[in-house]
C-alpha cells in the first residue's frame, strides 16, 4: 500500500496554495488513519508530518499519546522523531508527560546516542515533577565518560534547576567541579550555566572567583571569555576586592582583542562593576570612551547603537570624557535609524551643561521644523542605495528630514523641556533665550505639550525677576498674533501657551508702555474658540491690566483723559458681556463679576464732573460778607473708581512656593482640626418592619466628632414640624408614609441633578434634620455695607504698601528655594528688591542666539512708567454674629 511521505505532503501544499485548507483537512484524515497503525515506521512517519503541520500552526495535541509511543521505540531514528515531536508540541499542561518518567530514566541509562537525544528532549519538556524525578540520574550524567554527554548534561541541568530549585543542593557542587573538566567544551558550557545562575543570586558564587580569574587569564576562547566577563560583572558589586584585581586583565583585553563582541562586554562589565572609579579607573574610562567613540563612527548600525547605549551609562560619572566627542555624538542625532537617534538623544540629554545647552537644544529643535524645501520623495531604489552605501559621520551628508511621527515629535519636545528645567534650570544661563525657545516650541511642536510649556513659562517668570520685562513683551506678541488664536482648535496646537501669555501680561502689566492697547486683543470675540480655563484667565487679565492703567492714569489725571477712559471701559464691557451666559461656571462667574465692576466704573465716569482747581482759588471773589477763606476741596480731582480694581490684584506679590511650605504652616492656637465646624445631622436608619402590622422600627445614631456613634433605638421616631422644630409627641411611620417620603426624595434629587448651583451629596440625606443642627450653622449678616453709588472706597480692601523693583543687571537671580510661611517676620522670599535709580535705566543682557528657522520677535525697549500710589488705609471691620436660636441641652 502506497503512503504519502513528508516530502509528498510538502509538494502537495505547494501545489494546492489556492485550496490549502481542503488539502490539509484531507491530509490530517490520512494521518489519523496512519497513526493508529501498529507499524512503528508508518506511525513515526505520521508523527513527523504532524510535527511539520504543527509548525504551520495546526494543532497536534490530540496525538500526544502516539508521540510517546514513538519516543519509546528502540530504533534511534524513530526515537529521535518522537523526541522532536515532543519538543515541538508538549507543554506543562500535557497530560501524558507523567507517562514519560520511566521512559526518560530508561533512556538515560541506554546507549550514548539515546542519552544524547534524551538530554536534548528533556531540556525542553522538563516540568517540576519531571525535574524532581530525573534530577538524580541527570547529576550522575555529569561524570559520564563521553565529553559530549557531560556537556549536554550540564546544559540540561540548568533547565532542571529552573523548574525544580531543590535540585541545587546536589547539582550546584557537582556543577562547580566541571570548571576543572579536561574538555574545554564542558568548561564553556559550565561557565555559561553559572553565568545565568549568578544573575539570580551572585553571592552564592563568589567562591568561584579564583577559578574564573584563572580561566580569564589563560583561555583563548572568546565566547567563554565573554561569559566569564559577564559573570565577573555580576560578582564585582558584591566583592570590592575584585575591582582592583580585574582592572589589569580587562584593560589588556580592551587594548588588544580584535573581537568586537568581547570588547563591548569588557566595557559593559567595567561600567556595571564599578571599575571606572579612582586614578586607575579614570584611565580605564578614557580607554573605554575612545573605543566606544570608534564604534559610533563605524558603518555597522548595531555597533553605533550599543556604543551610544554604553556611553549613556558612562556620562554620569565621566561627563568631561564623553564631551570630547560631542560633535560625533551630535552627528548621530541625524542618523536614518530611529533607534540610533533615540539613543543619541538620551546621550546628549545626559551630557548637557551650561556651555553645551544652547547648541544641543537648537539641534533638537531643528528636528521639529517641517522640511518644506523639498516635497519630492526619494524612490525605493534611491532609498536602498542610500542605505547600502555606508558613510562615515565625517563625510558630507545631505539633510535628512526628521521623522514626522507624533510619538517621535513628542519625545523631542519633552526632551527639550526636561533638559532645560532639570534641577530648577541650573544649566540655563540666558533666560531670554529660553523663553524664546519655549515660544518657538509652541509653534513647531505639533504635539500635545502645551500644558508643560505653559507651566514652565509661568514658573520661569515667577522665579526670575530679571526676565519679566522681556517675558511680558514676548507674551504681548503672542496675544496680538492671530495665527495661534485661529489654530487653537487644531490637533497638535498648543493653545495653553495663550493661557500663560494672558496670565503673565496681566500679572506684570506694569512692564508695558501702553497696557490699555492690549485690552481689545484679549477681549475680541475670537477668544471664544479657546478652552474655558483660558477664557477665564483672559477676563481676569483684562481686569488686572485696566486696574493698573487706570491707577497710573489717575496719578497724572487731566480732564482730557475722560473720553479715552470711557472708551476703554466700554471696550471691556462689550468684550466681557458675551461670556456672561457661558455654560462654563468659571467663565460665567468671572465675566459676571467683571461686568458688574465695570458697570459701576462706567456709572462713576458718567457722573463725574470736572472740579475747579483748588490752587487757583481767589478769596477776594467770595465777597466781603464771607468773613473767612473758603477751604480747598477734599475731593480728588479724578474719578475715584479708577482706584477700584488695582488693590484687588496688587495687595501681595506672587512668589514661588517652597516644596515644604504646606507642611510648615503653623496651626493657630486654639484651632482643633479634628473638631466639627458644623456638626453633622443625626443619621436615621430604618430597619425592616417588625412587631405589629404597619409599625416600622426606627434607629437613631448620633455622631460625636466623627470618633464614635451613640446608639439609641426604638420603634418610634420623634416628630418634627415643617420648620424643623422638635415636637412634643412621637409618631409611628407606616410603610405607606415611608414609600411616599422616598418617592418625594427621588423626585427632588432628579430635579436638582442638572442644577449647577446645587451639589448633590452621595450620602443619604437625613429627613427632618433636628432644629439644633440648623441653628448651629453659622450665618454672616452683611450689615452696614456701603452702597456702590456712594463716593467712598470699599472698606474690605486690604492695607497696601508701595513696592517697586528693577531687574538684575549682570546675571539672572533665580528663586530656587521658594516662599515659606511666616507668622510675623517676613522671610527672604517676601523681601522686595530695592528700587533702582530712575536716571540710570535698566541694564540689558545681550540678545540671545536665534535659530535661523524662526523669525525674530520685534519688541520695544523704551519702557519707563512710574508706579502708582494707593489710597489711604481703610480699617476692616466685621459685625458680630447674632444668635438665631436657643441652645438645646445635650442628650443624656
Amino acid at each position: 500500500m502506497w503512503e504519502r511521505t513528508l516530502q509528498d505532503l510538502i509538494r502537495g501544499l505547494r501545489a494546492n496554495k489556492k485550496d490549502e485548507a481542503k488539502f490539509i483537512s484531507k491530509a490530517v484524515d490520512e494521518i489519523r488513519h496512519e497513526i493508529k497503525n501498529d507499524d512503528m515506521e508508518l506511525k513515526a512517519g505520521a508523527v513527523l508530518k504532524l510535527t511539520y503541520l504543527d509548525m504551520l500552526g495546526y494543532d497536534m495535541t490530540w496525538a500526544s499519546f502516539h508521540v510517546v509511543e514513538v519516543m519509546s521505540s528502540p530504533k534511534f531514528h524513530l526515537k529521535s522523531v518522537g523526541y522532536l515531536a515532543a519538543v515541538q508540541s508538549f507543554n506543562e499542561d500535557t497530560d501524558v508527560l507523567m507517562l514519560t518518567t520511566n521512559l526518560l530514566k530508561k533512556d538515560l541509562t541506554s546507549t550514548p546516542a539515546d542519552i544524547a537525544v534524551t538530554l536534548n528532549g528533556l531540556s525542553h519538556i522538563v516540568t517540576p515533577d519531571l525535574g524532581r524525578d530525573i534530577s538524580s540520574e541527570l547529576v550522575a550524567m555529569l561524570n559520564h565518560s563521553r565529553a559530549n554527554i557531560r556537556k549536554r548534561a550540564v546544559l540540561a541541568l540548568y533547565k532542571v534547576l529552573a523548574q525544580y530549585p531543590e535540585a541545587s543542593v546536589r547539582g550546584i557542587p557537582r556543577l562547580k567541579e566541571k570548571l576543572e573538566d579536561p574538555d574545554p567544551g564542558v568548561v564553556a558550557a559550565t561557565v555559561n550555566v553559572l553565568c545565568e545562575l549568578a544573575r539570580r543570586d551572585p553571592t552564592a558564587y563568589l567562591d568561584l572567583a579564583p577559578q574564573l580569574f584563572y580561566l580569564l587569564t589563560t583561555s583563548s576562547n572568546n565566547w567563554m571569555l565573554i561569559k566569564i566577563i559577564k559573570l565577573f560583572g555580576s560578582l564585582s558589586p558584591h566583592e570590592p576586592r575584585l575591582v582592583k584585581k580585574l582592572q589589569p586583565p580587562i584593560t589588556e583585553l580592551i587594548s588588544t582583542t580584535p573581537a568586537i563582541s568581547l570588547l563591548y562586554e569588557c566595557v559593559h562589565t567595567c561600567i556595571i562593576g564599578g571599575m571606572l572609579q579612582g586614578a586607575n579607573g579614570t584611565a580605564l574610562a578614557r580607554l573605554c570612551v575612545s573605543k566606544l567613540a570608534a564604534f559610533i563612527q563605524d558603518a555597522d548600525q548595531n555597533l553605533k547603537y550599543i556604543a551610544l547605549l554604553a556611553l549613556v551609562k558612562i556620562v554620569p560619572s565621566h561627563p568631561y570624557l564623553v564631551a570630547e566627542y560631542q560633535d560625533t555624538i551630535l552627528a548621530s542625532v541625524n542618523d536614518q535609524d530611529i533607534s540610533i537617534r533615540m539613543r543619541a538623544l538620551d546621550l546628549v540629554s545626559a551630557m548637557v551643561d551650561p556651555d553645551s545647552l544652547q547648541p544641543i537644544v537648537q539641534r533638537i529643535l531643528s528636528h521639529l521644523v517641517q522640511d518644506t524645501s523639498s516635497t519630492v520623495l526619494p524612490t525605493a531604489a534611491q532609498s536602498l542605495a542610500q542605505h547600502a552605501v555606508p558613510t562615515s559621520p565625517g563625510s558630507a551628508k545631505t539633510h535628512i528630514p526628521p521623522s514626522q511621527s507624533p510619538a517621535y515629535r513628542l519625545v523631542l519636545a519633552e526632551r527639550i523641556l526636561t533638559i532645560c528645567s532639570q534641577s530648577t534650570y541650573e544649566n540655563v544661563t540666558n533666560f531670554e533665550w529660553y523663553l524664546s525657545v519655549l515660544v518657538d516650541l509652541a509653534h513647531v511642536a505639533n504635539v500635545d505639550v502645551g500644558g508643560q510649556i505653559r507651566d514652565q513659562l509661568v514658573d520661569v517668570v515667577g522665579r526670575v525677576r530679571g526676565v519679566r520685562r522681556y517675558a511680558v513683551k514676548l507674551m504681548y506678541t503672542l496675544l496680538i498674533d492671530d495665527t495661534m488664536l485661529q489654530n487653537a482648535r487644531d490637533e497638535g496646537a498648543c493653545p495653553e501657551v495663550l493661557w500663560a501669555a494672558a496670565w503673565i501680561c496681566g500679572e506684570y502689566c506694569s512692564e508695558l508702555v501702553e497696557p490699555q492697547k492690549l485690552l481689545p486683543h484679549i477681549l475680541r470675540p475670537e477668544i471664544a474658540n479657546l478652552a474655558p480655563e483660558t477664557i477665564a484667565v483672559y477676563i481676569q487679565a483684562a481686569s488686572k491690566i485696566f486696574g493698573y492703567w487706570a491707577a497710573e492714569l489717575a496719578e497724572r489725571w487731566t480732564d482730557d483723559d475722560l473720553p479715552a477712559v470711557k472708551e476703554v471701559v466700554q471696550t471691556v464691557v462689550s468684550g466681557v458681556q458675551g461670556f456672561v451666559g457661558s455654560p462654563h461656571i468659571e467663565v460665567q462667574e468671572r465675566a459676571a463679576n467683571t461686568l458688574q465692576l465695570f458697570n459701576f466704573i462706567q456709572a462713576d465716569l458718567n457722573s463725574y464732573r470736572p472740579k475747579p482747581d483748588s490752587l487757583g482759588f481767589d478769596a477776594s471773589d467770595a465777597g466781603p460778607s464771607s468773613g473767612f477763606d473758603s477751604p480747598p476741596s477734599s475731593e480728588p480731582h479724578f474719578p475715584k473708581s479708577l482706584f477700584l480694581l488695582q488693590p484687588l490684584f496688587s495687595a501681595h506679590e506672587l512668589n514661588p512656593v517652597a516644596l515644604a511650605a504646606q507642611e510648615s504652616v503653623p496651626v493657630p492656637d486654639g484651632l482643633d482640626l479634628d473638631a466639627w465646624i458644623v456638626p453633622p445631622p443625626k443619621e436615621v436608619v430604618l430597619s425592616e418592619a417588625e412587631g405589629g402590622e404597619g409599625v416600622v422600627k426606627v434607629k437613631v445614631k448620633k455622631v460625636n466628632k466623627g470618633k464614635g456613634k451613640a446608639v439609641k433605638s426604638g420603634k418610634k421616631k420623634k416628630h418634627t414640624d415643617e420648620n424643623g422644630a422638635a415636637g412634643g409627641y412621637e409618631v409611628e411611620e407606616t410603610p405607606e408614609e415611608r414609600a411616599e417620603r422616598l418617592r418625594r426624595k427621588a423626585e427632588r434629587e432628579e430635579r436638582l441633578r442638572d442644577d449647577p448651583y446645587y451639589i448633590i451629596d452621595d450620602k443619604p440625606a437625613t429627613p427632618n434634620p433636628p432644629s439644633e443642627d440648623i441653628d448651629a450653622i453659622p450665618i454672616v449678616r452683611l450689615e452696614d455695607m456701603p452702597s456702590l453709588s456712594q463716593d467712598v472706597q470699599d472698606p474690605r480692601l486690604p492695607i497696601l504698601k508701595e513696592a517697586s523693583y528693577q531687574p538684575s543687571s549682570a546675571s539672572y537671580e533665580i528663586d530656587r528655594v521658594g516662599e515659606m510661611p511666616s507668622n510675623a517676620v517676613p522671610t527672604a522670599a517676601h523681601t522686595l528688591l530695592p528700587a533702582a535709580n530712575p536716571g540710570q535705566g535698566t541694564p540689558r543682557l545681550p540678545e540671545p542666539a536665534r535659530n535661523a528657522a524662526f523669525p525674530a520677535y520685534d519688541v520695544s525697549e523704551d519702557i519707563d512708567i512710574p508706579r502708582t500710589s494707593t489710597p489711604d488705609a481703610i480699617k476692616v471691620t466685621r459685625p458680630k454674629k447674632k444668635g438665631t436660636g436657643k441652645k438645646r441641652k445635650p442628650a443624656a
